[in-house]
């Protein structure tokens, strides 16, 4: 079985994010990046299918600046066996269609019998990729899994909903995107981490898998942020100084407030 884990690096959670005033996109290079951490999940999954399933191979794809390998090494490292990168210039600034339509084209006619992905990223929390590649490749399509199994071409889910979870079918190839209460990522032992740096990578540009340059980027964006300003200083809470009324303060403040 050939399975396709797709990654993102993304700036780190813990940081405070910005946009850049020159084109109005996320300023990522201010800020340390990471692996998205719902990608460790969907590495975490594929690598358990093709343990489930001898003879499979895990291939990382992702699509990113140079600084981006760093995540494809920590994929690499936890047990992947190789990896794909789509990186090019005139990525910059693509949005969710032009981003998939780069991912698409990068898995096309490559054999997968898998796609995974998690089920979001933390810098957009659009949870649209996963399903715009699907139709893209014309495959089954079963997102927001909690349980994955596998059994020969037949692929079945439990989806997450607000009510529990449905029960969903599929055939092979598939596109699945996974929730974090799947699994438990592991973590890169010393000796993946040494045996990562030896794996290869796959750089790709735009040409190389069939992509025009005014398809993606700011240039090819069907959506655009217009304006934007930093949130407002928070305002000093008000100190409520118990001289034995202090109960009557707060009622009164609440009151003012209209939370009952």
């Amino acid at each position: 079985m050939k399975i396709a884990v797709c990654v993102k690096q993304v700036p780190d959670t813990s940081s405070e994010k910005k946009l850049d005033p020159s084109d109005n996109t996320l300023d990522r290079a201010s800020v340390d990046g990471v692996m998205n951490e719902l990608c460790e999940y969907a590495v975490e999954e594929a690598l358990l299918i093709a343990e489930a399933n001898e003879g499979s191979e895990v291939v990382v794809v992702t699509v990113g600046p140079d600084a981006a390998t760093e995540t494809i090494r920590k994929a690499l490292s936890m047990g992947a066996d190789s990896a794909i990168h789509v990186s090019d210039d005139a990525l910059h600034g693509s949005d969710a269609l032009a981003t998939s339509l780069a991912i698409a084209k990068a898995l096309e006619g490559k054999g997968f019998d898998l796609v995974i992905f998690g089920s979001e990223s933390t810098d957009a929390r659009m949870s649209v990729i996963p399903a715009m590649v699907a139709e893209r490749l014309n495959v089954s399509q079963l997102t927001f899994a909690n349980k994955v199994e596998v059994s020969g071409s037949d692929v079945k889910i439990q989806r997450i909903t607000d009510e529990g979870y449905d029960v969903v079918n599929g055939t092979i190839p598939a596109v699945i995107s996974v929730v974090e209460k799947i699994n438990e990522p592991r973590y890169p032992s010393f000796k993946g981490i040494m045996a990562a740096k030896k794996k290869p990578i796959e750089t790709v540009g735009l040409g190389d898998i069939g992509v025009d340059a005014g398809a993606v980027g700011l240039a090819g964006a069907k959506s655009e942020v217009v304006s934007f300003e930093a949130a407002p200083a928070r305002a000093a809470g008000t100190i409520v100084t118990d001289e034995g009324n202090g109960g009557k303060q707060i009622a009164d403040y609440l009151s003012e407030q209209k939370f009952f």
